[in-house]
Formats: structure tokens, C-alpha cells, sequence
């Protein structure tokens, strides 16, 4: 059996227990310097376009942090979407025709507007890195780099939830139907 585990009846179940007021602070690590500066101009994924190249340069003071990091051959970039515009609980993601959890899609419009795109590493020099196959905005903050461990990252046999059911993704409802 795959997925979730459902928890038995009437089990005790966890709960939520932070205050209503909490919040955390994050100061970015450095910025995305992208062709693009528009959420229509970039990729949907960093794959769709793989010589999409960028650079992220790191605040003043960082330039240690880079150390090794050129060993690896790709990067996950964890990143604040500055430009969304609200989200919604459930939503129609592109190519398809029913609504989901935000939670079970990649819209950049959630409630934390987190992302995260895995990159390849073309250079690391001084407090840059220039990379490639990213989906990144010019001027995105960027809260944190890890690098990619194949070893770690990888798990080829997973279930892709509902896109598994897609006989045929439909087309980008988002964008104008063409004539």
C-alpha cells in the first residue's frame, strides 16, 4: 500500500498547538538577478527550460558561506515569491481542469509564498552563483541554498499524486487559447 497511513478511529490524534500570533522572521541570504520580471515571462518549473540561465548574488559577508559548494552539480534554492497576489485554499493548476489543495499544487500563490527549485550550477565565484534551469524572477530573495545529493534528493519510484491521473494534460488554462 502506498501513500498516507489514515489514523485509526477515535485514535488520539496530534494537534496544532502554536498561538495564533506566531510568526518568524527571515532575512534573505541574497537575490536572484533573472531575464525576467514578470510571472508570465518565466517557466512554470526550472525544467521546462533548462538553459534558462540566472545569477544569485549572496548580501556582503556571505562570500564564505560558497566554500565546496562548486563540487556539486546542482543546487536547491529556497526562495520568497515577492510577487504574489494572495492565495486561495484550492485552485485549478495549469493543465488541469479540477481544483486542488493548494497544498497538492506548485502555484507560487500560498500562504507562505515559499519556493523551491533545484538548479544546476554553471559557476561559484566570490559571493555569486550563476546557474541554470530555474524558474526564479529577477529580484526574488533567496532565503537559503543547499546543495542537491543525488543519494538524498532523489526518489524515482514515487507516486506523482492526482498528476498520475492525468491521461492527457490539458492545455495552460492560463493562458490565452489560441486562435
Amino acid at each position: 500500500m502506498s501513500g498516507p497511513i489514515p489514523a485509526p478511529r477515535g485514535a488520539d490524534l496530534p494537534r496544532y498547538d502554536l498561538t495564533a500570533e506566531a510568526t518568524y522572521s527571515l532575512r534573505p541570504v541574497g537575490v536572484v538577478r533573472s531575464p525576467w520580471k514578470l510571472r508570465t515571462e518565466a517557466p512554470r518549473q526550472g525544467t521546462v527550460d533548462p538553459k534558462a540561465s540566472a545569477c544569485i548574488v549572496l548580501r556582503p559577508g556571505l562570500q564564505n558561506t560558497l566554500k565546496d559548494l562548486a563540487g556539486f552539480d546542482r543546487v536547491w534554492i529556497l526562495a520568497w515569491f515577492h510577487w504574489t497576489r494572495g492565495w486561495n485554499q484550492q485552485l485549478v493548476p495549469p493543465r488541469d481542469r479540477v481544483k486542488r489543495g493548494v497544498f497538492a499544487t506548485r502555484s507560487p500563490d500560498r500562504p507562505n509564498p515559499l519556493g523551491l527549485t533545484c538548479a544546476t550550477i554553471v559557476r561559484v565565484h566570490g559571493c555569486r552563483v550563476w546557474i541554470r534551469g530555474h524558474d526564479l524572477l529577477d529580484g526574488t530573495p533567496v532565503l537559503d541554498l543547499k546543495p542537491y545529493i543525488p543519494d538524498y534528493d532523489a526518489f524515482p519510484g514515487s507516486s506523482r499524486g492526482w498528476l498520475d491521473g492525468l491521461s492527457e494534460p490539458g492545455p495552460d488554462h492560463r493562458l490565452p487559447a489560441p486562435s
